[in-house]
């Protein structure tokens, strides 16, 4: 059976191909002016791994792993950093244990152990995280205990359209559960194949759903965690108004409070009307002026992307001179022509160029798997957006620095801001790398301001990568920051973003967490470093 690579995303027999490497170097030496050996990946034989420094409770000992390639493969998610240590076998502080407990009681044993023997407990999930929020800190003893035998789909209301689904279920799987009883969670993030649903829970994870229902806090009904003091499970209702929401506490809490263990979640009925545009404009102010008036006429599109001429250029083979708006619309019971008519026509009086041949409809009569969103500079962004995460895995020992980064801000601050991060990353780019490429799209749209996504590239030397990744992210997230905006929209914080956040969070609210923190979990054992010091 094949296994998760221990560095690249995806599994062992997807990591990149001599010919992808060759392919990748020719593009290098054709942008740059440079020519490249191409990288030797690494192998399980190349792992060196400390010796774990505690065995498993005889409790547990049936469900861990003490084996080298899965302690390397939980050590780090997949952000460029964390991708290039792996790539050079660079483990100084793997996991001593992988622990699978394969229900809840098998997490409660885990979790009481750990705590009664402080040693250090870190939920994870599918390992997607970008942001080392499942890294494990300097300690003595570290348990890393994997979710993802918790995974199936336990009930389904038809009724009332919710599921009560186990956490360590990945996207996949989800989807793959649901379908037959014609239903949809209709969340996807871009990690979806390698992301579970208590991850999403656990990070305030961002999803398909541009406008409207963005964030899986919208799909969220009731939630269940065990914690070292106890069992928490909220009640299961469609709204409340009584005192603060203690489902809004663990959305976000990333790891540190307890361990996420199932949800009841808003399902939905499965689209089978879809419709779909590539609105193109002259520049990207014209195009991003457009997405706030379609945002503000509450139309709410599934999809509303705006791509500025660089991403465009590269996702959607468009001229490079050129922005594009992609708008969606879907639904599972009524025809989406009207909708996506509306929004092309508040596009071009925006100042947008489409003609009818390129508004793609597809009704019940069609498949739901139909061509509307499947053709032309729509379909071409689609399918870079899904492949994305692997064509990102050649990159990696040619010396390039290549990541992205992600922030939120109202509609009158958007200029200033773009202005200040485009300038923030080409000078860091200028200054390390002598070069360097900037390209921002729209990732979700609301009525008040955008969430844009910044893509940044450069040529830096072989081994200095990780040196001259630090410098530009520094320089961009101070950036954000000081245009105000927020540290990330929908990566989470981990132990990346710390830094940015102890400055955007209010004190007092950090010293709130530090008390619910002190109360579930006295002794300090999950996740620590994570949102707030231990």
């Amino acid at each position: 059976m094949t296994r998760r690579s221990f560095w690249a995303w995806g599994m062992a027999d997807q990591e990149p191909s001599r010919e992808q490497y060759a392919a990748l170097a020719h593009r290098l030496q054709r942008r740059y002016g440079v020519a490249r050996e191409l990288p030797q990946p690494p192998t399980a034989a190349s792992l060196h791994l400390r010796k774990p420094r505690l065995t498993p409770h005889p409790l547990v000992a049936g469900i861990c792993s003490m084996d080298d390639h899965d302690r390397a493969a939980h050590t780090y998610g997949r952000s460029f950093r964390d991708r290039i240590r792996a790539f050079n076998c660079d483990f100084p502080n793997p996991p001593d244990i992988i622990a699978y407990p394969r229900n809840e009681a098998e997490v409660r044993t885990v979790l009481d152990w750990c705590s009664n023997s402080n040693i250090i407990a870190i939920p994870y999930g599918g390992g997607s995280t970008v942001v080392a929020g499942i890294e494990p800190p300097p300690a003595d003893k570290i348990v890393t205990i994997d979710l993802t035998r918790l995974d199936r789909v336990l009930e389904i209301d038809d009724t009332s359209r919710a599921a009560r689904i186990q956490a360590g279920v990945l996207g996949p799987a989800l989807e793959a559960q649901l379908r037959p009883a014609g239903f949809t969670l209709r969340h996807f993030p871009q990690s979806f194949e390698f992301s579970s649903l208590g991850g999403w829970i656990a990070t305030r994870s961002g999803g398909h759903y541009a406008t409207n229902h963005t964030h899986i806090d919208d799909f969220v009904e009731s939630v269940r965690m065990v914690t070292p003091a106890g069992d928490w499970d909220s009640r299961r209702l469609p709204g409340s108004g009584a005192g603060p929401s203690p489902d809004r506490m663990v959305i976000g809490s990333e790891g540190i409070l307890g361990i996420i263990t199932e949800a009841w979640m808003r399902i939905q009925a499965r689209p089978r009307f879809r419709a779909s545009a590539g609105v193109v404009f002259d520049t990207m102010a014209a195009a991003a002026n457009a997405a706030r008036l379609i945002a503000q006429a509450k139309l709410w599109p599934a999809n509303l992307r705006m791509l500025d001429p660089n991403e465009a250029q590269d996702f959607a083979n468009l001229d490079g001179a050129q922005a594009l708006l992609i708008i969606g619309f879907e639904s599972a019971e009524l025809p989406q022509d009207d909708h996506i008519r509306q929004a092309v026509a508040i596009a071009r009086d925006a100042g947008g160029s489409i003609s009818n041949d390129d508004i793609l409809i597809a009704d019940a009569a069609q498949r739901s798997d139909s061509s509307a969103g499947r053709q032309g500079a729509v379909g071409s962004w689609r399918n870079s957006f899904i492949n994305a995460p692997y064509e990102r895995n050649a990159a990696i020992g040619f010396g390039i620095v290549a990541e992205t980064l992600e922030t939120a801000i109202t509609w009158e601050r958007w200029p200033a801001l773009d202005e200040a991060v485009r300038s923030a990353l080409h000078d860091a780019l200028q200054r390390t790398c002598g070069n360097g490429r900037v390209s921002c799209r729209f990732t979700h749209v609301y009525p008040d301001g955008p969430a844009p996504y910044y893509t940044f590239e450069g040529l830096g030397p072989v081994g200095a990568e990780l040196e001259i990744h630090a410098a530009v992210k520094q320089a961009a997230s101070d950036a954000v920051m000081a245009a105000g905006g927020t540290i990330t929209h929908h990566h989470a914080v981990g132990r990346a973003h710390r830094p940015w956040y102890d400055h955007q969070r209010p004190d007092p609210f950090a010293a709130a967490l530090r008390a619910a923190k002190q109360t579930l979990d006295p002794n300090g054992i999950l996740n620590p470093g994570v949102l707030i010091d231990p």
